[in-house]
């Protein structure tokens, strides 16, 4: 299976290729891949898709398990290889590694939660605006008053830093690691809806619902 490829302007932003997390357990969902979970009758991670395909120069999955339940979606399926759930950041370097391996012409990954189903359309090149801007090694977003560090701009050269700082150091969150560097961070309105809402808990797929319908519309 090869990483969807999707032409982008090279003029805007340089070429990125963007991973969708869908790594975790899903606890507070009862277990289960939550973005195959469905909203306003398209599945979380076909929005999520939808708004990043146009934006990166390819796609990429990161799952742990059998990766033939996302075989309907045609993205290269990157488990992690630090063993033990160890969180975004092993999602993280399994993309960072892929790049390097697969498409070393790439300098720049956008990770991205699989269970963010309505994020920015801009989002790309405002965290390539704001890093070159900034002079920054590193790129998150925010919304209201929330950093959202899953979802960022990551330099492939750092993916040796990251192994050392998983697997030696024992380190998790990801604002811990994203501290040793530059960083910039773009903020988004969360008005009328925030683009960074994820669905952790089955309460949430109700909202979901509902600001599909304001999505959709819009």
């Amino acid at each position: 299976m090869k990483a969807v490829t999707t032409d982008i302007s090279a003029a805007r932003v340089p070429p990125t290729l963007g991973v969708l997390l869908a790594g975790g357990l899903a606890r507070r969902m009862g277990g289960g891949d939550k973005p195959m979970r469905t909203i306003g009758g398209r599945t979380i991670l076909e929005r999520v898709i939808a708004r990043l395909a146009s934006q990166c120069s390819g796609l990429i999955l990161n799952a742990n398990g059998d990766p033939a339940r996302f075989a309907a979606y045609g993205l290269q399926v990157v488990a992690d290889d630090v063993p033990g759930f160890p969180g975004p950041l092993a999602g993280i370097l399994a993309a960072l590694d892929w790049t390097a391996a697969n498409r070393p012409e790439i300098e720049w990954v956008l990770s991205a939660a699989g269970d963010c189903p309505f994020l920015p359309r801009d989002l790309v090149a405002q965290l390539h605006e704001a890093r070159a801007r900034e002079n920054a090694q590193l790129a998150v977003a925010a919304s209201g008053e929330q950093s959202h560090p899953v979802i960022g701009l990551w330099r492939v050269a750092l993916r040796e830093e990251l192994r050392h700082a998983l697997v030696v150091e024992d380190l998790r969150k990801i604002d811990r690691w994203t501290a040793r560097y530059p960083l910039a961070t773009v903020t988004w309105p969360i008005e009328p809806l925030d683009p960074f809402f994820n669905a952790n808990t089955v309460e949430d797929i109700a909202e979901a619902e509902r600001l599909a319908a304001l999505d959709d519309a819009s």
